[in-house]
């Protein structure tokens, strides 16, 4: 194809950083590439919705396929389109670089960024982080929150709701610091298509993952989505509520795709440039959502990190989760690492490691979670620990290790380490997917329940149906000690904490509130679960032996005690200063375990966890609950 060759490239690359709207209290610059077009106008507008247009400019050729007018004057709060001839067609477009949108994301706007930043941002800093392995991620979406009456919140399901401090039931931003994690992982807050911003009062509902404008917040989660600068305003506001309470912001992104195909406009602008085709020429669908983005075209590429580096800069984000990342293709992940590492070394990078359907893009050339080992500091989800806790998300009754699913303890123990190699773990021959596809610890998300599929809690009611919700809850429990003291980058689904539900619903991406929204009566309802919760992640931030890493300091010191029975994993982690014990027991009735003899100082059993000894031990044989964790430390 024209598009992929290399004269095509070198004619039509554009390298240059003022694609978008340049603005100054002189004068307003617009820059966009489109080399297949004819024409273009510039379209002014007073509003983002509605009204005819204030001005009409043609715009000049320029260099590398780009087109550009200058307009003097301040222009700040103007609204724009582009109007493409191509031949006979003519199409208004929306320019993929629009920093602001109005209602609905149909026009873009010129924004003085000056005047969108709330008191305190010039000093905001993110809060400090070192290493991928030191992060605790809990995953969230906006209106999830606090639309719940419940949450007390002023602003129910907006970004501001989520800076309220003092709400009932300890929810929202309190209910975060108090949880301890170091970073929440927002649901997509770019412009999504799917809500109708004219129509606030109206229940609406989705997760995002439909994007319509990459470089401006979603309005359906501001005071005012008819202005484009409040939607940015009250963002800021958020990020910074944030990172004062000492928690990073994680947007996740989805660049795999657009929500229109044909109708789109980067389809409209540059027509068959922006998404892969198949072989009959249609729109290939890697992402099962009828389209995916070519990010292995250089201007595509170049798009994808000027947004992800506009985010970093102008929002303080401090994270990007990929949206189904085995899309994207490695050269330009690693393009993203290396454009982000200018902005701020400490940004997280991880994402989904497999694709929604078959590509174009060939394997090897994919950032699946079986390439990761070429990316640096890029992590992908491991859904080998997250099915080998709960049972496979594609198969709704059948368990894993916590339910008491047979043979699942070489799974676990390729969790346990981050799905590195070590000596001890039989992993799959021949099966890269489950094999030690990670390399080292930084590159692996452990899991067990995200957005997508069924809650934790909702797994176990179908696993576990005839078992008391006592029992489940001591899986629920035993699920987060497995999460929260393998090797890795853990990740919680937000309320998994106080046994959420979605009432058995598993896809709910466009369920109503009644399905999604977050109940904090839960959390006092399941005290005894967040506290365990809580305890199992202050004993995690202050234990560097949960947070090895490298792959070879894992297997210099872990070790997996012999002769654990079945429905057991139990290991041994040497520290410097002291050695840790941790045995996961998902039988129905107490087992019996080996503890080296030392004076022993246990942190967590069945009911308890934190940094704080609840007794001593000197070592010998051990009684574990049924369906329970152990971790117990002694000095070295």
């Amino acid at each position: 194809m024209t598009f992929d060759s290399t004269a095509f490239r070198k004619r039509f690359h554009y390298s240059g950083r003022d694609l978008g709207p340049t603005r100054t209290a002189a004068r307003t610059r617009f820059r966009v590439w489109a080399p297949t077009a004819d024409e273009i106008h510039l379209v002014l507008y007073k509003q983002g919705l509605g009204g005819t247009p204030v001005g009409l400019w043609r715009m000049q050729k320029s260099a590398q396929g780009t087109w550009t007018r200058a307009i003097e004057g301040d222009w700040a709060g103007i609204y724009y389109t582009y109007r493409v001839r191509r031949g006979a067609e003519t199409h208004e477009v929306v320019d993929p670089y629009a920093p602001a949108v109005g209602s609905n994301g149909l026009r873009g706007m010129v924004v003085d960024f000056s005047k969108t930043n709330p008191p305190g941002w010039a000093r905001d800093r993110r809060p400090a982080f070192r290493h991928p392995t030191e992060a605790v991620i809990y995953e969230l979406h906006v209106r999830d929150a606090t639309i719940h009456p419940s949450a007390g919140a002023k602003h129910k399901g907006l970004f501001l709701g989520l800076t309220e401090r003092g709400l009932p039931n300890g929810a929202g931003l309190d209910h975060l610091r108090e949880l301890g994690v170091t970073h929440l992982h927002l649901l997509p807050v770019f412009d999504f298509a799917s809500v109708d911003e004219t129509k606030p009062h109206k229940p609406q509902y989705n997760w995002g993952y439909d994007p319509l404008n990459y470089n401006a917040p979603e309005g359906s989660y501001s005071t005012n989505a008819a202005d484009g600068a409040v939607r940015i305003r009250e963002f800021k506001r958020l990020v910074l509520a944030l990172h004062r309470a000492g928690i990073r912001v994680v947007m996740d992104v989805v660049y795999n795709h657009t929500y229109h195909g044909a109708e789109s406009h980067f389809h409209k602008l540059v027509p068959g440039y922006y998404h892969r085709q198949n072989a009959d020429g249609g729109f290939s669908n890697g992402s099962g959502c009828g389209n995916e983005i070519a990010s292995d075209r250089s201007m595509v590429r170049k798009m994808i990190v000027d947004s992800l580096v506009h985010w970093a800069r102008e929002y303080h984000i401090d994270g990007f989760r990929f949206d189904l990342m085995g899309l994207h293709d490695l050269e330009t992940m690693k393009e993203i690492r290396r454009a982000l590492d200018r902005v701020d070394h400490s940004i997280l990078l991880y994402g989904e490691g497999w694709t929604g359907g078959d590509s174009p893009l060939p394997w090897n050339k994919r950032a699946m979670k079986t390439n990761v080992r070429a990316l640096d500091r890029i992590a992908a989800f491991s859904d080998n620990i997250r099915d080998a806790i709960k049972g496979p998300v594609m198969e709704h009754a059948k368990g894993g290790f916590v339910q008491g699913e047979p043979g699942m303890e070489e799974a676990i123990k390729a969790g346990v380490v981050a799905q590195v190699a070590h000596p001890q773990v039989a992993y799959p021959k021949g099966d890269d997917w489950r094999g030690p596809w990670a390399v080292e610890p930084w590159r692996c998300v452990s899991y067990d329940s995200c957005h997508d599929n069924h809650t934790l809690w909702d797994k176990l009611a179908l696993t576990a149906k005839d078992q008391p919700e006592t029992v489940r809850l001591r899986m629920n429990a035993l699920a987060a000690a497995i999460v929260l003291t393998s090797q890795g980058i853990p990740f919680l689904h937000a309320g998994e904490e106080f046994a959420r539900t979605k009432k058995g619903v598993e896809n709910s991406y466009n369920k109503p509130d009644s399905i999604n929204a977050i109940d904090w009566r839960r959390k006092k309802k399941f005290a005894e679960l967040v506290a365990y919760y809580r305890g199992l992640i202050a004993l995690r931030r202050a234990t560097p032996e949960f947070r090895l890493s490298s792959a070879d300091a894992i297997r210099k010191r872990l070790t997996f005690l012999p002769g654990a029975p079945s429905g057991v994993v139990a290991f041994l982690i040497a520290g410097d200063r002291r050695h840790l014990v941790v045995v996961y027991n998902a039988n129905r009735a107490p087992v019996t375990v080996h503890l080296p003899e030392a004076n022993w100082s246990v942190l967590v059993d069945d009911t308890r966890a934190g940094v704080r000894p609840l007794r001593r031990l000197v070592g010998g044989p051990l009684p574990v609950p049924p369906i329970s964790a152990f971790v117990a430390s002694s000095s070295s």
